[in-house]
């Protein structure tokens, strides 16, 4: 089957595509001129293009059986800016999937926990729920969901809120290995935080079968995990035994994330860039429950995870070291 995927040059998009070219389909990437080829060692065919303009969409749709959309922003220089990329980047993707000849035969929408929102009483939501997204990356990737819901591709979409995703290849990790790597684990609010969590060759390969499939999966949304649910306590002890250091646990006040978050805005300021830890990411990491589980798709797919924390921290941590990233 030929297929589509945008965001391949990122990190959990990149094994999706892999997985694809792996299982032996033609997998085609949308790629702007300037998007890394650094972890694209498999076949592809390049389509030249970009999901905030929409001329060079038709072509990049045009004759694939499927598509999965996994190109997005986790982090922005404004509400603005996630919303022109996640919300409007997705229906421009949509609509030319809608209009693509032959029919497109499955549109998979990557999105995340965050479009649902955090657990109130600390246990899985339902999947039909009201969504209720605390931050702008959040809102954003509602509105890409509502761009597949409401198109008339719907009934042929597929949607997938993973939680936290982790493993080779991800930035956004590198810093809590450093730390740990200097025996350090500061936790908010006591590490009691709730979690759930995914190896990105779990979520990869959930959302791979989803595209190719004749799984009974067209018009569903789905969340994934690894079977278990995690403190942030245990998450960083997950990362420390990674990398077989012992680290200080202390509580980090809240105030001491806000002059962080504070910090690193006023850096985006001044040198234009995008950065991760915000006052809006903040709303994000102070909620005490952000959990998920996978039944509803082990039911449709039979689709379990293959890698728990431990094993996938410690795969983690040996590619990070063995690319020199820690």
């Amino acid at each position: 089957m030929k297929v589509l995927v945008t965001g391949a040059s990122g990190f959990l998009g990149s094994h999706i595509a892999e997985q694809l070219a792996l299982a032996g389909h033609e997998v085609r990437l949308l790629l702007r001129p300037t998007s890394s080829r650094a972890f694209l060692t498999f076949p592809f065919e390049l389509a030249a293009g970009d999901v905030t303009k929409p001329d060079s969409l038709p072509a990049a749709v045009s004759g694939v059986k499927a598509v999965v959309h996994a190109a997005g922003l986790v982090k922005a220089r404004s509400e603005a800016e996630f919303r022109v990329v996640n919300g409007q980047g997705t229906a421009n993707l949509v609509s030319a999937a809608s209009e693509a000849q032959p029919a497109i035969h499955r549109f998979v929408y990557v999105s995340s926990l965050a479009a649902h929102g955090p657990s109130p009483n600390g246990r899985p939501r339902p999947l039909d729920a009201p969504a209720r997204p605390v931050s702008a990356y959040g809102g954003s990737k509602l509105l890409g969901e509502q761009a597949v819901r409401t198109s008339s591709l719907a009934a042929r979409g597929v949607i997938f809120r993973p939680p936290v995703v982790y493993g080779p290849r991800d930035p956004a990790f590198v810093p809590i290995f450093g730390l740990a790597r200097r025996r350090l684990a500061p936790l908010l609010n006591g590490g009691r935080n709730r979690i759930s969590a995914v190896y990105a060759q779990d979520a990869a390969r959930a959302i791979a079968e989803a595209a190719t499939s004749d799984y009974a999966v067209d018009g569903k949304t789905y969340t994934l995990d690894d079977g278990e649910v995690h403190t942030s306590r245990v998450l960083a002890l997950a990362i420390a035994a990674a990398i077989d250091r012992r680290v200080i646990r202390f509580s980090a006040p809240f105030w001491t994330y806000q002059a962080a978050a504070l910090a690193n805005e006023i850096f985006g300021l001044i040198t234009g860039r995008a950065v991760m830890l915000t006052r809006d990411k903040l709303r994000e990491l102070r909620q005490p429950n952000w959990v998920c589980d996978h039944a509803a798709l082990n039911a449709d797919t039979g689709w379990t995870p293959a890698v728990p924390l431990a094993e996938g921290m410690r795969l983690t941590a040996a590619w990070y070291q063995e690319h020199g990233w820690i």
